[in-house]
């Protein structure tokens, strides 16, 4: 098991990102759907996170899930301007998601092409009237789980996405594995189980992803969830690229 506290990071988000082995990433991900990254936040950047979900000043809206039949536990989307943290990661993973996103729509047919940077894909978003934020902390307690789902918020919608695990496995919860579902044509689902430690993200696809097959490279549809948490609390950081309207 990977220990956080012994590995030097280097001083900012960004030279971090940049400093990880996209070729392999990329090849993970075209494989199996989601590719595990980092540690990109340190464990003093997951502590500020889950210390600032008490302050309401930072968040627009707060969701308990079992109301609405998401599962249980609850979530909390940030408003602009969002914390510094968080503004570094959405520009610093854009860029080499986006090659991917680019890619993936190529092989699967879907014209649009995603820009170079963040800022110009954002305002695409804002120009369709999705302009709320949606990047969000999630946080579950003993027995609560989240339902399979897709986080789609409009039109405008940036294929990838990425989870990062604000706690410590097996010290501050246990249980609660991220799982991913691939629903392919004529075939029974496929379960992908990605254990991550703190830190640490995990990159999957928002709706669907390209599979390729001896007849050519066709659509699969992805949903993502978590597995029933045991004991403790789990908090999680969910950076989506795409506002919402």
């Amino acid at each position: 098991m990977i220990n956080i506290t012994q590995i030097k990071l280097p001083l900012s988000i960004a030279q971090r990102i940049d400093s990880l082995h996209w070729d392999p990433i990329e090849l993970e991900l075209d494989a199996h759907g989601a590719a595990v990254i980092g540690p990109v936040l340190s464990p003093v950047q997951c502590k500020t996170l889950i210390q600032a979900y008490d302050e309401e000043k930072l968040y627009r809206s707060r969701v308990v899930m079992a109301s609405h039949g998401f599962g249980r536990g609850e979530y909390q989307y940030f408003a602009y301007p969002l914390p510094s943290i968080i503004v570094e990661l959405r520009e610093s993973l854009y860029p080499h998601l986006a090659e991917i996103a680019n890619r993936w729509n190529e092989g699967i047919g879907i014209d649009i092409r995603y820009p170079p940077r963040h800022e110009a894909f954002q305002s695409r978003c804002h120009e369709a009237g999705q302009t709320k934020p949606t990047p969000l902390i999630l946080k579950y307690g003993p027995g609560d789980y989240n339902c399979l789902h897709q986080d789609i918020y409009g039109e405008r919608i940036f294929p990838l996405q990425i989870a990062f695990l604000l706690s410590k496995p097996g010290e501050d919860f246990t249980g609660g594995e991220f799982a991913l579902t691939e629903q392919r044509p004529r075939m029974q689902s496929r379960v992908e189980v990605v254990p991550i430690e703190q830190g640490m993200g995990v990159i999957f696809p928002v709706r669907q992803r390209p599979m390729k097959r001896a007849c050519g490279t066709y659509r699969v549809n992805m949903r993502h969830g978590l597995s029933r948490v045991r004991s403790g609390l789990r908090f999680m950081l969910g950076v989506i690229f795409h506002d919402a309207l």
